[in-house]
């Protein structure tokens, strides 16, 4: 129904955005890194999917397409809503739900808020099949290397939240290589 919106933050609260779009203002509930990164009169534009309930019409807003696909994936396994599927997209990147849905790794998704062994599990179930086709041939090397490094990060006792937050710092320059990656994303954290 509403596929984005185009305007300007009026409002930033913890876990949405109000985007004044030609006098109108929609709330809009995003990842927490889109939060994090908003300012102020700042233009934004989002990528939209509307959740209709029998009492509320509720706006959620992503940065990529790809991402808002993923979240209406997400929606279709059991257990997981539209408030559940936001806190898998803040804490994981698509790049690491694509590396736990392809290698089978269930517990990555027991790091998101409210995900227990059993809903992870079925999202596996329910996104293998599904995640490669839509999302494989789309993931570019840097995306996987990213994968590999917030794995990595994480396996060093990093959360989620922290090690994507060190990820998303490493510069558009910064090398192809898994190792030097890692080291530059470390050097984030002893700023």
């Amino acid at each position: 129904m509403i596929a984005s919106l185009e305007g300007t933050i009026s409002q930033i609260l913890d876990d949405s955005l109000v985007i004044n779009v030609s006098g109108v203002g929609f709330r809009v509930y995003v990842p927490r890194l889109v939060c994090q990164q908003a300012e102020p009169f700042q233009s934004k534009m989002l990528f939209t999917y509307l959740v209709v309930r029998e009492d509320a019409l509720t706006l959620f807003g992503f940065d990529t397409i790809e991402e808002r696909d993923l979240y209406i994936l997400l929606l279709g396994a059991n257990g997981v809503g539209p408030r559940t599927a936001l806190a898998i997209i803040s804490t994981m990147s698509p790049g690491l739900i694509r590396k736990a849905v392809l290698s089978n790794e269930a517990d990555l998704f027991t790091r998101v808020p409210g995900i227990g062994k059993k809903t992870a599990q079925s999202l596996v179930l329910h996104l293998s099949g599904r995640i490669k086709g839509e999302f494989g041939e789309a993931m570019s090397v840097d995306r996987e290397l990213d994968a590999d490094v917030i794995a990595a990060l994480t396996g060093l006792g990093y959360s989620v939240v922290e090690a994507q937050t060190a990820v998303q710092n490493l510069t558009k320059d910064a090398p192809k290589n898994l190792e030097d990656r890692i080291r530059l994303a470390l050097q984030y954290f002893s700023k």
